[in-house]
């Protein structure tokens, strides 16, 4: 049987780099890797000055790519084709998270500020992708990523999401500031993600984490209890 305090959720809607696998798998160093090769060619910069561009624009715009679109014109499409073109072989099948997927009840998402392709990628290498119903990803918000909350209400708007019945799980803290100003209750997932504690003790987080699939292991108590 369902927790409690999640009775009233309807809609389960899950952010996915660091949140759906851990922080710890590195995942993201090999697309922080690709995203300075590629600000050293389109700057024509030394790798140094490159990663101090790559992480101001991620520090004052939310993401990299938002930064690099808005101060010097670059075409979303092939900057997250080029840095989305890692080997996922750091990421292993998550069972446990499998299993707590299936059996929660209603509607599963994912809204992530990567690509549709990428995250496809992903979710199919953690095995849980038959899981979800839908995909919003950054183009799916117009390219302005969380916590903008332009995408947020998009999401809301598409699918028919009630926020009052809509639960946000996300490794980002600041991410969830959007979420719980539209009503939504919010889950941080404190695995150590690079700047996710940012704003984490403004109010906005009900739920503290360490692991999704635990937590869904735990809120769904034991299979005979369903």
């Amino acid at each position: 049987m369902l927790e409690p305090r999640f009775a009233h959720i309807r809609d389960w809607i899950f952010d996915l780099d660091n949140c759906l696998y851990p922080a710890s798998a590195g995942l993201f160093a090999l697309i922080d890797e690709r995203m300075g090769a590629y600000i050293q060619r389109l700057m024509d910069v030394d790798l140094v000055e490159a990663k101090r561009i790559q992480k101001a624009h991620f520090h004052e715009h939310g993401t990299t790519l938002a930064g690099l679109m808005k101060e010097h014109d670059v075409d979303p499409h092939h900057f997250l084709d080029e840095v989305h073109d890692i080997p996922l072989d750091r990421i292993e099948a998550n069972p446990k998270l499998a299993a707590g997927l299936a059996r929660l009840p209603g509607r599963k998402f994912v809204f992530t500020n990567g690509d549709a392709p990428y995250a496809r990628r992903v979710l199919e290498a953690i095995g849980v992708h038959v899981y979800f119903d839908e995909l919003h990803d950054i183009h799916a918000s117009d390219l302005r990523p969380k916590p903008d909350p332009h995408g947020y209400e998009l999401l809301l708007g598409r699918y028919g999401i009630d926020p009052k019945a809509a639960v946000l799980v996300e490794d980002m803290a600041q991410n969830l500031k959007p979420a719980k100003a539209l009503g939504m209750t919010t889950v941080w997932v404190d695995n150590g993600s690079e700047r996710g504690a940012h704003l984490a003790q403004d109010g906005h987080v009900d739920f503290v984490i360490a692991d999704v699939g635990d937590w869904l292991e735990d809120i769904l108590g034991d299979d005979n209890d369903d």
